[in-house]
């Protein structure tokens, strides 16, 4: 047999590295999968992912609404009263549905009291 050119041995034997590194990498991915499968890991991988960027977006929003907040503060205080005049709606409609209404009579004794009531008396004769 021919003897190889030293450049061939050299490549050879980086090729020879280069795949142990890999069967190394391939070894270690493997162990690692067994231990959390595929789509544990993506999901994770997403979820990280999405929730990063809905901070990074509701971060840039409320930067924004500040900004804007600042420039129109006169719309954005008739805006928060407009909210709670709506929240507060059913009270503020009791309140003034029980002013119209006369107050009941409190000096009035109650029709259905036990002593001293005239309901009790028996009912005086016709001809008398």
């Amino acid at each position: 047999m021919t003897a190889l050119p030293p450049r061939f041995t050299e490549d050879r034997a980086l090729r020879d590295a280069a795949r142990a590194v890999l069967e190394d990498d391939i070894a270690r991915l493997r162990a690692s999968l067994g231990e959390q499968g595929v789509a544990s890991r993506v999901s994770s991988s997403v979820g990280t992912t999405i929730t990063g960027r809905i901070k990074a977006g509701a971060n840039d929003v409320f930067e924004q609404a500040k900004l804007a907040a600042s420039d129109y503060r006169g719309v954005l205080a008739v805006l928060v009263g407009a909210i709670l005049l709506w929240l507060m709606r059913g009270p503020l409609l009791a309140l003034i549905e029980a002013e119209g209404e006369p107050e009941a009579d409190t000096e009035r004794e109650p029709e259905n009291a036990i002593a001293g009531s005239e309901a009790d008396a028996p009912p005086a004769a016709a001809g008398e």
